[in-house]
């Protein structure tokens, strides 16, 4: 190859790439900005409380037109109690009423009460601020909201109880609130109207996460599911965790595999832990009890994956074979 022809195979390797690094910082630049367009700050829009109009430490977001609020500056408004709790990416909230709520950063379960319930939107943090939208957040702090077009306010106002006498009983209170008997009455935690006696103070405003259970799961299943990832990546990163987790949790699932965690564990041999006595003795640590419970929860950072392996342990044709989603520390996670 002569001197010239060199030159122009060099100089032809720049431009291709010149011309790869141009297109993957066009990509990276879209993702950028399309992860802007999703959640960004507002400024146009006011938020009143009763009538006045209030100025939140933490500002607005939008996310695909829809208002998300800081949870504790809002929370704080109708003079509710706010805790963070760090270790597990928590808020939990005690609203001057006794409701407690807990909200788990992209958890897509709220704990109301003694009850588990989806979401329809994700919590998110932003600025070490937990988000979550405005008219949800409304309804969790018994309270309604309402939209001014014209002036783009917000308007919140707290919702009294209500009083039950001779005069105003349970079924006034049904058809003035526009909920139905059953409703209420889960709202208070009763059983029936019969026991709602003169005198009774009644939570009115039905949140609508409550028409919404998730789906249950008890301490044993609990205490297995983390007994278990605690074995197989106790020494993982949180994320590990949480992967190992749901591969157990996706397994259930899938029809090619028992339908409960108990089965899923100790059937076949992919799980040694089961049979040699090492899942008796584990003793899960804080971060695997929290990836197991948000996992439980619904978060889910290896969907559709249902192995996991290491593959300076496990190798061969099996494995191989396997179409991988992600690598997260020493485990690979795949289908």
């Amino acid at each position: 190859m002569n001197h010239w022809t060199r030159k122009k195979l060099f100089i032809r390797t720049q431009s291709i790439v010149m011309t790869l690094v141009l297109f993957l910082l066009g990509m990276a630049l879209a993702a950028s900005v399309t992860s802007a367009e999703q959640v960004k700050v507002t400024k146009d829009i006011s938020i009143s409380m009763n009538g006045e109009e209030v100025e939140l430490a933490d500002p607005l977001l939008l996310k695909e037109k829809r208002l998300f609020v800081p949870v504790a500056s809002v929370a704080e408004l109708f003079g509710a109690k706010v805790k963070w709790d760090g270790d597990n990416q928590e808020v939990t909230v005690k609203t001057t009423l006794g409701d407690i709520i807990v909200f788990g950063v992209d958890i897509p379960v709220v704990y109301f009460n003694e009850g588990r319930y989806m979401l329809e939107e994700l919590p998110l943090l932003e600025s070490g601020r937990m988000y979550m939208p405005l008219r949800q957040a409304a309804e969790l702090m018994h309270a309604t909201v309402k939209w001014d077009e014209e002036l783009r306010v917000a308007e919140l106002a707290a919702v009294p109880l209500a009083v039950i006498s001779e005069e105003y009983g349970f079924a006034d209170a049904v058809k003035e609130h526009g909920s139905s008997e059953q409703e209420l009455l889960h709202r208070n935690g009763l059983e029936s109207a019969d026991s709602i006696e003169a005198g009774a103070k009644l939570r009115v405003v039905v949140p609508s996460v409550l028409d919404h259970e998730a789906k249950p799961f008890t301490e044993e299943e609990f205490t297995l599911l983390a007994k278990l990832t605690q074995v197989e990546s106790g020494y993982e990163s949180y994320e590990g965790q949480l992967g190992v987790a749901n591969v157990i949790l996706n397994r259930v699932k899938d029809s090619r595999f028992p339908g409960t965690i108990r089965d899923v564990i100790y059937s076949g041999r992919q799980f040694p832990p089961a049979h040699n006595g090492l899942l008796d003795k584990s003793k899960p640590n804080k971060s695997v009890l929290r990836a197991v419970k948000d996992a439980l929860n619904g978060k889910n950072n290896v969907e559709g994956a249902i192995y996991f392996y290491n593959p300076k342990v496990s190798k061969g044709k099996f494995w191989s074979s396997l179409d991988d989603i992600v690598t997260i520390g020493n485990h690979r996670f795949a289908k």
